[in-house]
């Protein structure tokens, strides 16, 4: 059971290095130092795909070339449906939201955010994981 935000084992996906060595640092402000990072939705597929049992929640960028954050959900939910998966967009507009929701996204954080935006997803997807463990510990 995660008893902290630092207890996270996450999976950040973004093709900018700038915006990965951004979240980065605003992770290790939470003391979340399990981060492993993929700089494109097919090296994060992959990594999944050899070590979903390392990851507690993905932290996805939704516009990248080729494979876009939305296919790595697709992706992802075939295998495991129950994946924290938080969408990182600039384009937080009401249908692209829709659509994320209609193929299981559990969050989504607009561009730009701050640490205390990220902390407020985080706290909440960390409630429901340890919601979620009780749960499975009581059957």
């Amino acid at each position: 059971m995660l008893k902290t935000i630092g207890d996270m084992r996450l999976l950040a996906v973004d093709d900018s290095f700038e915006a990965l060595h951004l979240l980065k640092g605003m992770l290790a402000n939470l003391s979340i130092n399990q981060v492993y990072t993929a700089k494109n939705g097919r090296e994060a597929i992959d990594f999944l795909g050899s070590c979903d049992d390392l990851v507690d929640v993905v932290l996805c960028d939704w516009n990248m070339p080729s494979v876009s954050g939305l296919d790595v959900l697709r992706q992802i939910r075939t295998v495991d449906p129950d994946l924290p998966f938080v969408m990182v967009t600039g384009m937080a507009t009401k249908s692209a939201v829709a659509e994320a929701i209609a193929v299981g996204v559990t969050s989504y954080i607009a561009k730009p955010y701050s640490q205390d935006q990220l902390a407020k997803k985080l706290t909440a997807i960390l409630r429901m994981l340890n919601l979620r463990n009780r749960s499975a510990a009581a059957q």
